[in-house]
């Protein structure tokens, strides 16, 4: 390729030779296209209908962005990946036995969750068949994020928002105390002379736990290199969401006590949710600038050891 148009397109292109060994290990098109048709058979109503449950429950609305995160990792090491030997490995014909098995249990037993699966356990075993174990280990982060695009089971679900009702409605309760609010608090509803506050599923905070813990990934893959940063945001977000989702809580006491009572529903409620959540990415972002901010304390300590 002529060095001109190597400047203009912004990469080098790799030499023939080496670009027909990588392909020429590859399956057929006719193949990956039969392979996908059967495929999208098996599948699209089990995605369709994970692409209606996201448009139509806001607690996992977040799911739109998983799969395009993926592809947007997929794209941005593209070149380390395709530098990669392929090396076809039988270790993923049982994966993907196994994962149609899980689809079946899925379809059978009506758990959408195992279905849903599924299809992601298969995309491992198409990766490790047809390419090798080295190019599912560098794709294993954009493979896994793509669970975060699956709705919880609905028992596991229930399981972790009621406690966060509890939570919110506790800490909630207390703080308004602090403000002069009289409140008396029974399980997940907080009586105040206006008006009762029931701190319902929707309030929980899960929705803003799901989404928040999203974004801490996105968020540390994309301004951090190092694994126990991220890991820290990712840990953080469930406190963080805790006390963003029990100060709207305690926004809305205060505007049903020293308002009006019609003020805790409608639009205040929502632009309430919107102005907590964006105060919950400010903690995020907050907790991660504590961080560059110690390291590079701790740094400036060491060097001013060493002399």
């Amino acid at each position: 390729m002529p060095k001109e148009l190597e400047d203009i397109v912004g990469f080098k292109l790799r030499e023939p030779a080496a670009t027909t060994a990588v392909w020429r290990n590859l399956p057929p098109v006719w193949q990956a296209a039969v392979l996908g048709i059967l495929v999208g058979y098996l599948y699209h109503t089990i995605l369709w209908q994970l692409i209606l449950n996201w448009r139509n429950d806001p607690n996992f609305s977040h799911g739109f962005f998983v799969p395009l995160f993926s592809i947007f990792v997929v794209w941005r090491e593209r070149k380390q990946i395709g530098s990669l030997p392929p090396c076809p490995s039988w270790i993923g014909l049982p994966i993907m036995a196994g994962a149609l098995g899980v689809l079946i249990l899925g379809v059978l037993g009506a758990e959408l969750f195992l279905s849903r699966s599924s299809f992601i356990l298969l995309l491992a075993g198409l990766i490790i068949y047809f390419l090798g174990y080295s190019y599912f280990k560098r794709l294993a982060f954009p493979w896994g994020f793509l669970f975060l695009m699956i709705p919880l089971p609905a028992i596991i679900f229930n399981q972790i928002a009621f406690p966060l009702q509890l939570v919110a409605s506790q800490v909630a309760g207390s703080l308004l105390s602090l403000f002069g609010v009289p409140v008396l608090r029974e399980g997940n509803v907080i009586q105040l002379p206006a008006m009762s506050l029931e701190v319902a599923q929707a309030c929980s905070g899960i929705r803003s736990l799901l989404s928040l813990a999203t974004l801490s990934i996105i968020y540390g893959y994309l301004l951090e290199s190092r694994t126990l940063p991220r890991m820290i945001l990712l840990i953080a977000s469930v406190p963080i969401a805790i006390v963003a989702n029990s100060l709207r809580v305690v926004g809305t006491g205060l505007l049903v006590h020293y308002w009006d009572p019609a003020k805790g529903e409608g639009f205040f409620h929502t632009f309430e949710g919107w102005v907590i959540f964006v105060l919950s990415l400010g903690m995020l972002f907050s907790l991660h600038g504590l961080i560059l901010f110690v390291e590079r304390r701790r740094s400036g300590r060491e060097l001013d050891g060493s002399h």
